[in-house]
């Protein structure tokens, strides 16, 4: 039997304490029991503290006091197990602090929301395979789940979305300072925590499939209007900006202008709301594929900053609002509003929201709402037919109203100061990588296909007006 002595403390390698020995490595790891090692021993010799074979008790240190084992907390090892707790000495147990045995394990809640998230995996392969179940989905399931969710958000007078968006940094940082000084005492400790936080994530994805992405994957909206879209030449361009004109020019014997500046929407946000739902209840009380819900739109706070990523609105899908940047001019709020609120109703597709956004809004009893639509899609129409032919552009910006133009001319003024902005090159990029995630190829530009719809909106109504 071989004695070993480090400073003032030794103890005899019979069979027991050998044990203990590579428990301690086990636990506390090669390293640290190398370092430790007079540690190491002084407690090994506290777990057998009565006298054994070979182990001469004068020789025996006497186990220090449960005060003086705690006195200096910051040359302990980490908190250990709680079931290697419970078998310490009492004597010794004061120096340690035990795994919460709730921390070594992932809680039930998010077992259930992994099993929702991988149902919700289940779905959207599905959806993505099959159109009619994409339709079927998203006229019946998620309905209910975005009417739900835009009835549980209508009474707060903020967006709960842009709310969460401005709260994640505090929340991260509270969360980070949680899990080092509270719960991730081990690295079984840290994994359990990582794994809460990931349910929380895939909770997310599920609201997404639940709620909004059936959307993308069911049949497009030219089908559904019976609606035949075909290749667009200048000339139907041309026809289309002379049409969006006559109407624009019309409505604008309505509206209130300042000198050589922009329109001015007669009533507050509250009241344009009412306008749409109105108009959006109309529009859908023949139609199968868009649902009817009371819901408003919603200002957001940081609308200077949205102006610098060049967003005017954007749909919180994991809390059913739509939000809109009230720092652009007034002739756009109407028509982004019903874009957003066209999101909130099952259509998912850029240049759809657009263009039933446009439907809506014609539809509308009230002149700025009908002038905000024909004005906005004049826009997309006059930048299509710039780049197809000039000399058809300039033709037809010609027959509009003098007070129009001088509102493009402030249009073009306002935008100047958001226009190269860095931040809207990177909210592009995420939104542009979003988009074709979600099938739609063009990316970004889908936004601008709604001209494609358009004409073959307003040839279809020629048509039908000529038989």
């Amino acid at each position: 039997m071989r004695w070993y002595r480090f400073g003032a403390d030794f103890f005899v390698c019979d069979c027991e304490k050998l044990k203990m020995y590579w428990r301690y490595i086990e636990f506390f790891g090669k390293m640290q029991a190398g370092k430790d090692a007079p540690k190491m021993c002084r407690r090994i010799n506290q777990r057998f503290p009565r006298n054994m074979k070979g182990s001469p008790m004068k020789h025996r240190p006497h186990a220090p006091s449960p005060d003086a084992l705690g006195a200096d907390q910051s040359n302990l090892p980490s908190p250990i197990k709680a079931d290697l707790y419970r078998r310490l000495d009492p004597k010794v147990q004061a120096a340690y602090r035990p795994v919460d045995p709730r921390y070594e394990r992932l809680p039930r809640f998010c077992w259930v929301l992994y099993g929702i998230a991988a149902v919700c995996l289940v779905l959207y392969i599905v959806q993505g395979a099959s159109v009619a179940f994409s339709d079927w989905f998203n006229r019946t399931i998620s309905a209910a789940g975005r009417t739900l969710l835009a009835t549980l958000t209508n009474w707060l007078p903020f967006s709960l979305g842009e709310f969460c968006i401005f709260m994640l940094p505090v929340g991260l940082g509270l969360g980070l300072w949680y899990a080092i000084r509270h719960r991730c005492d081990t690295w079984r400790t840290a994994g359990v925590y990582i794994g809460i936080l990931l349910s929380v994530v895939v909770s997310i994805f599920s609201v997404f499939v639940l709620n909004f992405s059936a959307g993308y994957r069911g049949s497009t909206l030219d089908v559904k209007l019976g609606l035949s879209q075909e290749k667009v030449s200048a000339e139907e361009l041309y026809d289309t900006a002379v049409i969006l004109i006559d109407h624009i020019n019309q409505e604008t014997e309505n509206i209130a202008f300042y000198p050589d500046d922009f329109s001015i929407m007669p009533y507050s946000i509250r009241e344009m709301n009412r306008h749409l739902n109105r108009a959006f209840e109309d529009f859908a009380a023949d139609k199968d594929f868009i649902n009817h819900t009371d819901s408003y739109v919603k200002p957001v706070l940081s609308s200077e900053v949205l102006s610098y990523m060049h967003i005017t609105g954007v749909y919180s899908f994991f809390t059913g609002e739509a939000n809109i940047n009230v720092g652009f001019p007034d002739y756009t709020i109407p028509y982004t509003a019903a874009h957003e609120m066209a999101h909130q109703r099952g259509i998912a597709r850029e240049n759809e929201a657009n263009f039933v956004a446009f439907l809506v809004c014609i539809g509308s009893e009230d002149s700025y709402v009908r002038y905000s639509a024909y004005l906005n899609m004049y826009e997309y129409v006059a930048n299509a037919l710039y780049s197809a032919d000039k000399e058809l552009y300039y033709k037809a910006v010609a027959n509009l109203n003098s007070p129009v133009r001088a509102e493009m001319s402030a249009y073009n003024r306002f935008y100047d100061k958001y226009k190269e902005s860095t931040a809207s090159k990177v909210s592009g990029t995420v939104n542009n990588s979003y988009l074709q995630s979600q099938g739609e190829q063009a990316g970004i530009r889908s936004y601008g296909m709604v001209v494609d719809l358009a004409v073959a909106y307003f040839h279809a109504n020629s048509s039908t007006a000529d038989d």
